[in-house]
């Protein structure tokens, strides 16, 4: 069995006992968090799909720790003109643990 949920403006395909990095949750959240926007659940019988969520669907998760990806490097210039610019950034994520997805028959 497997969803995919909407988390942090993108959608991801989990399944139970997957290790996945989302943006960042509230720093306030505690070990354990339900998704509720599932938007398909899908068994090995059939796929059911919400418009836009489907209604009752939870995916549980615990949540593992927070961390940073690697720097990426923007550099802008203009030739001829002397102008570069050089900045980096490294976006912050949340690591989770899907426990189980549940579906209301």
């Amino acid at each position: 069995m497997y969803a995919i949920l909407e988390t942090g403006g993108k959608q991801v395909k989990v399944m139970a006992g997957d290790v996945i990095k989302v943006e960042t949750l509230s720093p306030q959240s505690e070990d354990n968090i339900e998704f509720d926007r599932v938007l398909a659940v899908a068994s090995d019988e059939d796929v059911t799909f919400g418009s836009p969520y489907v209604d009752g669907a939870r995916v549980s998760a615990e949540l593992l720790g927070d961390g940073k990806h690697r720097k990426v490097t923007v550099f802008k210039m203009k030739r001829r003109k002397g102008y570069r610019k050089k900045q980096g950034h490294r976006q912050s994520f949340s690591q989770v643990r899907i426990v189980k997805i549940t579906v209301p028959e």
